[in-house]
């Protein structure tokens, strides 16, 4: 018999959804393939960086103690040697009252231990000699060895994201492959025969499916593998068997509509008949309250819903956040931050509603306002979306300029909520 449906919190959903056992499975890729991947290991610095004493700027290596008496009253003449260019070494180590010249990047020349940049010298008989007017001290301007790091420091630790900027750290320490999180394989079904294909020509009755393009979408944000098996019809029995088979080859499984209460909403019998546990069947929230989720054998099966918005909230709520936990992923999937409402949003609001929204900055801080027609089925907010309002629940509606917290939708940061949502 199908579990009545009897609603829980969000946050009570979310906890739920995320005590599921993970199994984070690692393997090694070519470091030009790693981005996006979450690291499965420390990475440690083979090197100091930089590797050498270096010059930050074009200028002239000199001795420090050369410069000491150096004045615009009393210059100071010394003998360029030579020029050494970043990626070369100088052939010779200047004495007294010599120096060399440098580009930026170079390793300084041995015996010098300051570095004056050209703007503040004057050159003389062609470039043989140069002159200064003011004193410098050993160091000025030079990058120190192991400035930025040391040898054997951590540069980058497990359950970080591998963005551009921590692609250049892991080339900076010869890292040509890195090993990282395998990206759990989660598989998508549409269910309805109503869903038309979108290159398919619109027919009556009939409308076009948005939920699986979408979710897939989803799911390669999350860093997840997708893999869409197609649309699920109106049939109970083969509707199970397909849900029963993908299951075989996926780390978790999505479907889109049917797990509402209408006749051919097969999903809840398929659970039971699956003998799937299922933690949840409603939620108080809008949209989306019907969202459920069931575990079998640890894999988690997401039922969103079938209306566009709902599907969409209900993925970065739960699925997202469980995906980011599987690989190890340190940082939340959706960023909690605090806003301003932009504009009055009057309809009364029993649940805790997460209204779609376009979050701007202005000279006081975030504001946020609603993207388009609020309901469940409306796709077109979606397109224009860049985070979730957070509404709490027993208000009869809430006025611009009250205070809002609002979930920032492929952002980085560590659990869907840092601080509880407030919910009645």
């Amino acid at each position: 018999m199908v579990q009545p449906r009897k609603p829980i919190s969000v946050s009570e959903a979310v906890s739920r959804v995320m005590q599921l056992p993970v199994h984070t499975y690692t393997e090694t890729v070519p470091l030009e393939q790693a981005g996006g991947r979450i690291l499965a290991a420390d990475v440690h610095a083979d090197a100091d960086v930089p590797p050498f004493d270096r010059s930050p700027l074009d200028g002239f290596a000199v001795r420090a103690a050369d410069t000491k008496e150096a004045s615009r009253e009393n210059p100071v003449h010394l003998r360029v040697l030579e020029t050494v260019g970043a990626g070369h070494t100088a052939t010779v180590k200047p004495e007294a009252g010599e120096c060399i010249r440098v580009m930026t990047g170079t390793m300084m020349p041995e015996g010098t231990d300051a570095i004056i940049m050209f703007e503040l010298t004057k050159e003389l008989e062609n470039g043989a000699l140069i002159e200064i007017t003011r004193a410098f001290h050993p160091q000025d301007n030079v990058v120190i060895q192991g400035e930025e790091m040391k040898r054997d420091s951590v540069v980058l630790e497990k359950g970080e994201r591998i963005h551009a900027g921590a692609v250049a750290g892991l080339a900076t320490f010869g890292c040509a492959e890195v090993e990282t999180a395998r990206p759990v394989k989660v598989g998508v079904y549409a269910t309805g025969t109503e869903l038309l294909e979108p290159g398919e020509a619109l027919e009556p009755g009939k409308i076009r499916n948005s939920n699986a393009p979408m979710v897939l979408q989803q799911l390669r944000e999350a860093g997840a593998e997708p893999v869409y098996y197609g649309q699920l019809p109106d049939e109970f029995e083969l509707c199970y068997e397909k849900v029963a088979d993908a299951l075989q080859h996926v780390d978790a499984l999505i479907t889109t509509g049917g797990v509402s209460v209408g006749d051919f909403d097969f999903l809840p019998a398929i659970y039971e008949k699956l003998g799937a546990e299922v933690l949840f069947n409603k939620i108080a929230m809008r949209p989306g309250s019907v969202t459920t989720v069931a575990a079998i054998d640890g894999k988690p099966l997401f039922g969103l819903s079938g209306n566009p918005s709902a599907c969409f909230v209900g993925f970065e709520l739960y699925a997202g956040p469980w995906i980011r936990q599987a690989h190890g992923d340190t940082h939340p999937y959706l960023q909690p931050a605090p806003a301003v409402l932009g504009s009055d949003f009057p309809k009364p609001n029993p649940f805790t509603r997460f209204v779609r929204g376009i979050v701007r900055f202005n000279e006081s801080g975030m504001v946020a306002v609603p993207a388009g027609l609020d309901k469940s089925q409306v796709v077109t907010s979606l397109a224009r979306s860049n985070a979730l309002i957070v509404l709490p629940g027993g208000t009869r509606g809430y006025q611009k300029g009250d205070a809002v917290d609002v979930l920032m939708l492929r952002g980085d940061g560590s659990d869907t909520f840092s601080e509880p949502v407030k919910e009645r």
